[in-house]
């Protein structure tokens, strides 16, 4: 019996959609990692690029168990001195859901080449309605 290995000629992509509303948010973010990373295909191949496309609905919906909407904070620096800015996980959710998702989502990623063209496949959208429709994803309900 021979192993197989996939390639970048041999992948074939699907889009998928997964709706957030009413779940963690760290759950679909898992969910959504292993899709785009090719995790859940039989032809699953670590250094190559085999994921599929994830569309996540929904964002705004997402829940954060326990205390994390008033503990969690999102932060990022300026580069300059005294140049860190931090925001509340609450405030976040409220102004920018489509950012803490694909924030959970980017930390459970590779931190290289191949993690950010990964990235690039994931669209995250507030609301129930996206611009995909053309591509006919199928909803993940496993």
């Amino acid at each position: 019996m021979s192993t197989t290995m996939a390639n970048a000629a041999t992948v074939e992509r699907k889009w998928y959609v997964i709706d957030a509303a009413g779940k963690p948010l760290g759950k679909t973010a898992t969910l959504a990692a292993d899709l785009l990373r090719g995790k859940l295909k039989t032809t699953y191949t670590p250094h190559v690029d085999c994921g599929d496309f994830v569309i996540v609905i929904n964002a705004e919906q997402a829940v954060l168990t326990g205390k994390k909407l008033e503990q969690k904070y999102y932060y990022r620096h300026s580069g300059w001195i005294g140049g860190l800015k931090a925001t509340n996980y609450k405030d976040l959710m409220a102004k920018r859901p489509e950012l803490a998702m694909e924030l959970a989502v980017k930390g459970m990623l590779q931190k290289n080449k191949l993690g950010s063209a990964q990235l690039t496949r994931l669209k995250v959208f507030r609301g129930s309605e996206h611009i995909h429709t053309a591509q006919k994803p199928e909803a993940w309900d496993r």
